[in-house]
């Protein structure tokens, strides 16, 4: 799957960059139809401990699924926006073989 990659106010390092393609990779043995994605990696300058934001777009035919998730690393907040499109995938999926 083609996926942008764009990060905010920071330059994100080429490791974090293939694990987050790895993980969206992933998705596709779920559904093979996502015909793109997009990834924003954010630092926010809120306080806190997980001030690192992923917002992860898949664009799939008739559809396009969004995840936001915060995390103290891109890794973690990666890896929970993944977990979040793979249910959105799977309910996708339902709804499609119902009609």
């Amino acid at each position: 799957m083609k996926v942008q990659m764009h990060s905010v106010h920071f330059d994100a390092d080429q490791k974090l960059l293939d694990f987050i393609q790895k993980r969206l990779d992933k998705l596709e043995t779920f559904y093979d139809r996502v015909t793109e994605g997009e990834v924003i990696l954010k630092l926010n300058n809120k306080d806190g401990i997980a001030n690192k934001t992923v917002e992860v777009k898949l664009f799939v035919p008739g559809a396009t699924l969004f995840s936001q998730e915060d995390a103290p690393s891109f890794e973690a907040a990666a890896d929970a926006a993944a977990d979040s499109l793979k249910r959105q995938i799977t309910k996708h999926k339902e709804k499609l073989l119902t009609h």
